[in-house]
C-alpha cells in the first residue's frame, strides 16, 4: 500500500507578474532570492537585523534566537509593546492624520478612525482596564461584533500588558465558558448584540449564560451596539460608554518582554477541548509586520481590506496587527457578504476604492454561485492585488477570481499558513512570483519547508507527502496555553522534535512550487491509494454546472474507503441522476478511474465555519450514517447540517 499521498491533479497555466506591477513592487526577484537564502543560512542574523530596523524597542535585545524547536525563543531580553508598534510610532509622522480603520456596519453606518483618533481611544480604554484592576499578564476575553471597539480593546490589552483571548461572536455560551476557564480570564469585554444578515446576535445573553460556568471572570464591559435589551448585573457589568466618559487619554505603554504573551487564540479540535494557541509579542509582531508588507505589497496610499473576522487568526494578523504596524488603512466590515444582497462586498470595494482585497476560497465559490451579474454592477477598477486564505483554492475558482474580480490585471496571492504559524508561510510575492492556479507557490524568507514521508524522509518533486517546517521562525506559536506537553505532542512528536508538522499534505513541483492538498486527515484511502480530497473537489468544480464541492471518505466493504461527494450546483433544478452520472464521468476524465466517485449527493450548501472552512468531519459522519461528535461550535449555519441529514 502506498504511504505517500498520490497527486492526480495537473495544472499547467502560469501567470507572471504584470510588468507594471513588478516595476513598483516592494520586493524584486533578486531581493527575494537574497533574503530567502540569507534567512535559511543565517536565521538569527536575518531576523535580528529586521527586528532592529522594523520594530521599536524600549530595551534593545542582545540575543536574537535561543533554543531549538520546539522550545525556541526570539529577542528574549528585549522589551517593546505591540500597541506602540501599531499606533504610537505613527504619531510622530505624517500618518497621524491618516485613516487607520475605515469601518462599515452591516446596517450601513460608517466610521473612520485616524491614527491619532485611534491612539486617543486606545489610551482611554487602557485607562479603563487599569481602573478595573487589570494587571500585566492577566487574561482578558473579547467576545464582540466586528466594530472598531474590538480593535481598540485588543490594542488596549496589549498596551497594559494583558493577554487577550478573542472568541468569535458566533460561539455558544458553553464554548465561551470553556475558553474562559482554560485561560482563567479575569474580565470579559462584549456588546449588547451584533448584526448578522439583518438579525441581532445576542452576545451579552451568551456571556451571561457562560458566566454561570466561568468562576474566574470578575467583571464584564458591555458596548452598546444594537440597543438590544440586556440584563446588567450590579458591580459586575459596566457600560463601555460610562467607563470611557471617566477615562483619561494619556496612558503610556507598559514595557513587556519580547516573549511576553500577546494573545491566546483557541482552535477547535475534532475531539477534546479546544487548543489555546499562544503567541508572544516580539516575534509575532515582526512576522505580522513583514509578511503584510511582502505579500500584500502595501503602499502608503493603499486601502486594504481583509474580509475575515477578527475572531480568527487572519483578522488578528491581517486586519489589526500587520496592517496597523505598517501604517496602512485597513477596512473593517461588520456583516455578511450577502446582506442586504449578494453585491455587498463589491459595493464596499467601489465605495472605499479598495486596492488590496483578501478573502477565502469558500467565499469566492459562493460569489460564483451567486452569479457574475453582482460584481459586474460595480466599479472594481481600484483593485490592484487579490489574495486568498483559509484553505487551498481550486483552479477554476482561482481563474474566476482572476478574470471577473481582477479583470485579468491583478496578481493573486494564494496564501498558506495557520493559527499556529502566526503569519503567512507560503505565498507568491506579487512582483516576483509567476502564479499558478491552485498553488501557494514558494516559501517566504525565513520559511524552510520540506515534503516528507511518514518516516521523515524528504520526497522528490511531485510526490505527495507531509508538509513540515525544518527551521524555527519568530512568529511561531510558543505553546498551547497551560498544556505544553500537548503542544509538543501535536506539532513536534511525530518527527521527534526535528520538524514542525503542519498537519497538511502537500507536494512540490519541478519548479519548486508548493501545492497544499489539504489536511492529512482529509485523505481518502481508496483500494490502497491515498487520494487528496482537494484534488477530487477541484475536478468537480471545474465542471461548468458546479459551484462548490466537498469530498469525504466513507467505509466501503471492497475498497476500504469510498468517495462521497457533496455537490452544490449553480442551478439547483439541474440536480438529477443524469447530472450525477455526468459528474462521475467528468471526475474520471479529469483524474482517472481511481478517483471515480461512489456517491454524489446534491446539497444546497455544505457546513462551514464562519471563517469559511468546510467542516468535512461532519460530512464524513453523514456519509458514514453516524451521529456527529466533537466540537460543532464554529458552524456558521446549523440548518445546513439538519438539511443534509434530512436528505440522507
Amino acid at each position: 500500500m502506498s504511504q505517500n499521498i498520490e497527486t492526480v491533479l495537473t495544472e499547467d497555466r502560469s501567470f507572471p507578474p504584470p510588468p507594471e506591477f513588478a516595476e513598483q513592487a516592494n520586493v524584486t526577484p533578486e531581493q527575494y532570492q537574497q533574503m530567502w537564502q540569507r534567512a535559511k543560512d543565517d536565521p538569527a542574523g536575518f531576523w535580528g537585523e529586521l527586528a532592529k530596523s522594523e520594530l521599536d524597542w524600549f530595551k534593545p535585545f542582545t540575543e536574537t534566537m535561543s533554543g531549538e524547536m520546539p522550545n525556541t525563543k526570539w529577542f528574549a531580553d528585549g522589551q517593546l509593546n505591540a500597541c506602540y508598534q501599531c499606533v504610537d510610532r505613527h504619531l510622530t509622522t505624517w500618518r497621524k492624520n491618516k485613516a487607520a480603520i475605515v469601518w462599515e456596519g452591516e446596517p450601513g453606518d460608517t466610521r473612520t478612525l485616524t491614527y491619532q483618533q485611534l491612539h486617543h481611544e486606545v489610551c482611554k480604554f487602557a485607562d479603563v482596564l487599569d481602573k478595573l484592576g487589570v494587571q500585566a499578564g492577566d487574561r482578558i476575553t473579547l467576545y464582540m461584533p466586528m466594530v472598531p471597539e474590538l480593535a481598540v480593546a485588543m490594542l488596549a490589552c496589549a498596551r497594559v500588558g494583558a493577554t487577550h483571548s478573542i472568541i468569535f461572536g458566533g460561539f455558544s455560551a458553553d464554548a465561551i465558558a470553556d475558553r474562559n476557564n482554560d485561560a482563567q480570564s479575569k474580565l470579559v469585554i462584549t456588546a449588547d448584540a451584533g448584526w448578522r444578515r439583518g438579525k441581532e446576535i445576542p452576545l451579552k445573553a451568551n456571556v451571561d449564560a457562560a458566566l454561570d460556568k466561568s468562576p474566574s471572570v470578575e467583571k464584564v464591559v458591555v458596548l452598546r451596539r444594537t440597543g438590544a435589551d440586556v440584563t446588567m448585573v450590579p458591580d459586575r457589568d459596566f457600560w463601555w460608554h460610562d467607563l470611557m466618559d471617566k477615562a483619561t487619554p494619556d496612558r503610556e505603554c507598559t514595557h513587556v518582554d519580547a516573549e511576553h504573551p500577546l494573545f491566546i487564540l483557541y482552535t477547535s479540535g475534532s475531539t477534546g477541548k479546544p487548543k489555546g494557541v499562544l503567541h508572544t509579542t516580539g516575534g509575532y509582531m515582526l512576522g505580522a509586520t513583514m509578511t503584510t508588507r511582502w505579500v500584500f505589497d502595501l503602499k502608503d496610499e493603499d486601502t486594504y481590506w481583509c474580509t475575515a473576522d477578527i475572531g480568527w487568526i487572519t483578522g488578528h494578523s491581517y486586519i489589526v496587527y500587520g496592517p496597523l504596524s505598517n501604517g496602512a488603512t485597513t477596512v473593517m466590515y461588520e456583516g455578511a457578504p450577502n446582506w442586504p444582497d449578494e453585491g455587498r462586498f463589491w459595493n464596499l470595494v467601489e465605495k472605499y476604492s479598495v486596492n488590496v482585497f483578501y478573502t477565502a476560497p469558500t467565499a469566492i465559490r459562493a460569489f460564483i454561485k451567486w452569479g457574475d451579474q453582482w460584481p459586474e454592477q460595480y466599479d472594481l477598477s481600484s483593485l490592484r492585488l487579490l489574495g486568498t486564505v483559509g484553505e487551498p483554492i481550486n483552479p477554476e475558482a482561482w481563474m474566476w477570481y482572476h478574470r471577473v474580480i481582477g479583470g485579468e490585471q491583478c496578481p493573486i496571492v494564494d496564501t498558506w499558513w495557520q493559527t499556529e504559524t502566526g503569519g503567512i508561510m507560503l505565498s507568491p510575492l506579487p512582483g516576483v512570483t509567476a502564479t499558478k492556479p491552485g498553488s501557494c507557490t514558494t516559501p517566504l524568507p525565513g520559511v524552510v519547508p520540506a515534503i516528507v514521508d511518514e518516516q521523515g524522509n524528504e520526497l522528490d518533486a511531485n510526490q505527495g507527502g507531509l508538509l513540515v517546517m525544518t527551521q524555527p521562525w519568530p512568529h511561531m506559536l510558543r505553546t498551547l496555553y497551560g498544556d505544553h506537553d500537548r503542544f509538543v505532542d501535536v506539532y513536534f512528536a511525530k518527527f521527534d522534535g526535528k520538524y514542525y508538522f503542519a498537519g497538511d499534505g502537500a507536494r512540490r513541483d519541478e519548479e519548486g512550487n508548493y501545492w497544499v492538498m489539504g489536511r492529512v486527515d482529509d485523505v481518502i484511502n481508496v483500494s490502497g491509494h491515498r487520494l487528496s480530497t482537494m484534488e477530487v473537489e477541484s475536478a468537480l468544480v471545474s465542471h461548468e454546472q458546479v459551484a462548490e464541492a466537498a469530498v469525504v471518505g466513507f467505509p466501503h466493504e471492497l475498497k476500504g474507503e469510498g468517495i462521497c461527494c457533496f455537490v452544490t450546483l449553480k442551478t439547483e433544478s439541474d440536480a438529477s441522476d443524469e447530472m450525477k452520472a455526468a459528474l462521475k464521468q467528468h471526475v474520471r476524465t479529469q483524474i482517472g478511474a481511481l478517483a471515480t466517485p461512489d456517491q454524489i449527493r446534491f446539497a444546497a450548501a455544505v457546513p462551514k465555519t464562519r471563517s469559511g472552512k468546510i467542516m468535512r468531519r461532519l460530512l464524513r459522519d453523514i456519509a458514514a450514517g453516524r451521529e456527529s461528535a466533537g466540537d460543532t461550535t464554529t458552524l456558521e449555519d446549523y440548518t445546513v447540517l439538519a438539511k443534509l441529514r434530512e436528505d440522507e
